[in-house]
């Protein structure tokens, strides 16, 4: 409620709060109606939280209870608002590691004009576009940060069967197909996994790379926690092929030879993630392939394959980036003393 002072009005739609959330928020201003969604899905109970508001309204910010706006997003909206503006996105971090840094990071939808938008799907909805498809315009609005506090406690066990159902509704949808493979994936249901994620490599709507890349980075995952190390590096061969742009399917890759004490090939593919500089926007970007992982792995390559000297830059770069791990700390140390130690000998 601190976050959206700079909203004009604060509507929330509760669907079964048990504690004091309902007071709470009407204390603190929010207009706050109190309906079942039933069966619940996530796009009914967002459509019925757009109906509540008023018909004069320009923007729609929709958050969640554990998102956080950053001061000044107000005046950076209007900012970046131009005229015929439909949709606004904007910057989100999603999680952050335990050290405190950002995690996943991507760019946001859910700032929009009041009318010609509603939610779809059950589970990670988005907002869809009813009017002419001309007058949809999206806008970035540089400056608007969300910060995303989930309580990791909190079962999203719901989210399996909403996908189920998803794909039950439409089964070509590739997005929905896509996410019902990863979610199997995060329930280690290794052969649901490959079999759905295969299914939506196969969909004629399946076209964006970024996100057919991640499939395959997912079905790798699989079949190595199968055991099966040859069909997760044909995988992440494949994947890597699909988006040579993003980092992530290097980043596995140089962890698989990391496993397989290939450190020739670790170096390699870490280097091959390194050499990517430009952050994509999407969700897709996940946020250890932009953190000290790949200079870690860059590093640990070299050192293991003969090349102490090189690996003290990828080294001090990954210590950089997480200052706070003991173990990078011990590597730098390890490092600089063999470094040292073969000059003297050289000496």
């Amino acid at each position: 409620m601190r976050s959206m002072r700079e909203a004009d009005r604060v509507i929330v739609l509760d669907t079964g709060s048990e504690d004091d959330t309902v007071a709470r928020l009407r204390a603190l201003g929010a207009e706050v109606f109190e309906e079942k969604i039933t069966p619940w899905r996530f796009d009914a109970a967002r459509n019925r939280s757009l109906e509540l508001v008023p018909e004069d309204a320009d923007v729609c910010v929709c958050t969640d209870l554990d998102e956080v706006l950053l001061p000044g997003w107000r005046k950076a909206l209007e900012r970046g608002w131009t005229e015929g503006t439909t949709l606004g996105s904007y910057r989100y971090t999603w999680n952050y590691n335990p050290d405190g840094s950002e995690g996943h990071v991507f760019w946001q939808e859910k700032m929009h004009c009041r009318f010609g938008y509603r939610w779809k799907y059950p589970v990670h909805e988005v907002l869809a576009w009813e009017g002419e498809p001309e007058k949809q315009k999206r806008t970035r609005l540089d400056g608007v940060f969300l910060e995303h506090h989930a309580d990791e406690s909190k079962s999203r066990g719901q989210y399996l069967p909403l996908l189920e159902m998803s794909v039950q509704e439409d089964p070509d949808d590739d997005r929905n197909m896509h996410y019902l493979g990863r979610e199997y994936m995060f329930y280690g249901r290794w052969e649901d996994c490959i079999r759905t994620l295969k299914r939506h490599l196969s969909l004629p709507k399946a076209t964006w790379a970024d996100e057919r890349a991640a499939s395959m980075r997912f079905i790798a995952r699989a079949y190595w926690n199968q055991g099966d190390a040859r069909s997760a590096e044909i995988w992440l061969l494949r994947a890597i092929a699909e988006a040579p742009h993003l980092r992530e399917a290097y980043v596995a890759m140089a962890k698989l030879k990391y496993a397989q004490k290939d450190w020739e090939g670790c170096a390699y593919y870490a280097r091959g993630a390194l050499e990517i500089e430009t952050r994509p926007m999407s969700y897709i970007c996940e946020g250890e392939a932009w953190g000290s992982l790949p200079w870690d792995l860059r590093a640990l390559g070299l050192y293991y394959s003969g090349r102490a000297a090189e690996s003290i830059a990828p080294a001090e770069r990954a210590l950089a980036l997480s200052p706070g791990d003991a173990r990078l700390k011990e590597n730098v140390r390890i490092i600089r003393q063999k470094v040292n130690k073969s000059v003297e000998k050289a000496l």
